[in-house]
């Protein structure tokens, strides 16, 4: 069974394309390389191209005879999206646009929809559910809650299954140190908190102190990469008990249900890698919520998911192996 992963060459898609072949699946991961990379690409076939690409999508969801779609394939820094909003609409919404309508012209009724916490905005609940109204204040996760409003408008004039996943802060990497984080590291905290504990010349910038926690610093929920991408075979497998050409549309969220500041995650950097963390204290990001913290019941009842290494201890020491591996 053939399954398209959409940014199968990145952070996230390729840890689920190693889970996918583990399961007897075959996946066809889709990536541009822009901030995947090729030598994550190692359980199957590959297509270097575009969701953009109208031609190749046909070619691919008519030769591989693709069964479902796991979309990963985004733009997704936050800052950079309240830079250049326009770069954001074109490739997440256009694109995933152009993904959907392939999947309805091929008949393939299965997808599996990489969302975000981001859309959740500067929300007073804490932790967060999915009955939380979304509310986003930047760009990026608005083309989120578009997408999220396509597929649940679709599913009323075609046989769409779909879960929609709304992860917290992805972090970490693989168990067995095959996988990490590549060009997406430019910008998450674990592993700049890594470089910066490790790197003399680099220090790390912390994007405002005046929050109104505890220690001034933004509070996020970080879960293992690896449990994040079981999330979404589960997803796929539950879709695939449901019956053909019976709409079906669920979202959950993904997350450890603890949160922790950006000088908590500093703090226990400097423990695991027993290196100070050298960092610069600036102003707030535009865009950035104060916190983030998840309420994920459903996904454990829906799909059976739970947690296993979203600890944080596991977390920050799986990344601090993978930057020793690759910078060695």
């Amino acid at each position: 069974m053939k399954v398209l992963v959409t940014g199968g060459a990145g952070y996230i898609g390729s840890h689920t394309c190693k889970i996918l072949l583990s399961e007897g699946f075959t996946p066809i991961a889709l990536d541009n390389l822009i901030s995947g990379s090729d030598k994550a690409v190692q359980w199957g076939p590959f297509y270097k191209g575009d969701i953009r690409d109208t031609a190749l999508l046909k070619k691919i969801f008519t030769e591989e005879q693709i069964t479902a779609v796991i979309h990963f394939a985004a733009y997704i820094n936050v800052g950079e999206s309240m830079r250049d909003p326009l770069k954001y609409y074109e490739n997440n919404v256009s694109g995933s646009l152009n993904l959907i309508g392939q999947m309805t012209e091929h008949n393939v009724q299965s997808l599996i929809f990489s969302s975000s916490c981001t859309l959740y905005g500067n929300t007073a609940e804490s932790p967060i559910s999915e009955n939380c109204k979304p509310a986003p204040i930047n760009p990026y996760g608005e083309t989120k809650q578009i997408i999220e409003n396509v597929i649940i408008d679709l599913k009323k004039s075609y046989p769409l299954k779909s879960v929609i996943l709304r992860y917290f802060n992805a972090a970490g990497a693989g168990l067995d140190g095959d996988l990490g984080e590549t060009a997406t590291a430019g910008f998450h905290l674990v592993p700049l908190a890594i470089r910066a504990a490790m790197d003399p010349d680099y220090y790390l910038q912390v994007f405002g102190g005046d929050y109104a926690t505890p220690d001034g610093t933004c509070i996020r929920d970080y879960v293992h990469v690896e449990d994040v991408a079981r999330a979404h075979v589960l997803a796929l497998k539950m879709l695939l008990q449901k019956p053909l050409n019976a709409p079906y549309v669920e979202l959950c969220n993904l997350g450890s249900e603890r949160g922790y500041s950006v000088l908590e995650i500093i703090r226990e950097v400097e423990k695991i890698t027993q290196k100070p963390v050298k960092y610069k204290m600036g102003p707030r990001r535009e865009g950035d919520p104060t916190r983030l913290i998840a309420e994920a019941t459903k996904a454990k009842k829906l799909l059976g998911w739970h947690p296993q290494f979203s600890d944080l201890q596991t977390i920050i020491r799986t990344a601090y192996q993978w930057h020793l591996r690759t910078n060695s």
